[in-house]
């Protein structure tokens, strides 16, 4: 039984986000609309330089294995859905994995689940789109890993910038006119729209700013995320400034 709520008249989003994310939470709130709350965990993870392999794969290791424990303890707020605001882990190992992911964490807790991968990839092809540029806030190999799976999904990744970001936190430090500069590197006549990924990348202001100045889309990752669980949980209203998928669709 799921009980009603003097906040949340319609639905209750739980959010589960690496312990260092800043971004996901607050830019979650800005896009829920009236009578929708959210709820968020968090799974414990170290801020230190990421460079190396080893310190990567203990990274990847800490997010994966707590996942699930953050997701249960958000459950006993009794959400009607879940967002896993880990980007990377959503696109490891392609979309079969993402896709047994997915269902994995749904049959655990009992509610849909929302990824952000799987969210690109149907704002994509709401667009109609096939040639993209991706942003990242990733070292190389979560580069790959985020380009696989995208052109699995059918899309062309005509150009990449991955920022290699030194360590989780410094993600949440890049600063708009770095975004800016990176959105104009990527995009050309061959680009039919513009991707970022990182939940703690701040970008779903500016990716709406700059679908009206390059008149395509510019999807971030957070929107896109939120939109879907929006959608999947019968909650149609349109979101205006924070891109076109929670406009249009």
């Amino acid at each position: 039984m799921i009980y009603s709520d003097a906040l949340a008249s319609r639905k209750k989003i739980g959010i589960v986000v690496p312990s260092t994310n800043t971004v996901v939470q607050p830019d979650s709130d800005d896009l829920r609309p009236r009578g929708v709350t959210n709820h968020v965990g968090r799974i414990p993870i170290l801020e230190r330089v990421i460079g190396g392999q080893q310190t990567y794969l203990e990274h990847m290791k800490m997010m994966s294995e707590g996942i699930g424990g953050a997701m249960d303890m958000v459950m006993t707020c009794q959400p009607h859905h879940m967002i896993m605001g880990v980007a990377i882990e959503a696109f490891q190992d392609g979309i079969e994995a993402s896709n047994r992911l997915q269902k994995g964490l749904e049959d655990r807790i009992g509610v849909g689940v929302s990824m952000g991968a799987p969210a690109i990839v149907k704002a994509l092809k709401a667009f109609g789109v096939r040639r993209i540029s991706v942003l990242t806030p990733h070292q190389p190999k979560g580069d790959e890993i985020v380009r696989a799976y995208l052109e699995e999904a059918g899309f062309d990744s005509v150009r990449l910038i991955g920022m290699q970001c030194a360590s989780p936190l410094a993600i949440a430090a890049v600063m708009p006119d770095t975004l800016r500069g990176h959105i104009n590197d990527l995009n050309g006549p061959d680009v039919e729209a513009i991707v970022q990924v990182g939940t703690n990348l701040s970008m779903v202001r500016l990716a709406a700013s700059a679908e009206d100045m390059l008149d395509k889309p510019v999807i971030a990752i957070n929107a896109v995320t939120y939109w879907d669980a929006l959608r999947r949980i019968g909650i149609e209203d349109k979101i205006y400034g924070f891109g076109r998928a929670l406009e249009q669709f």
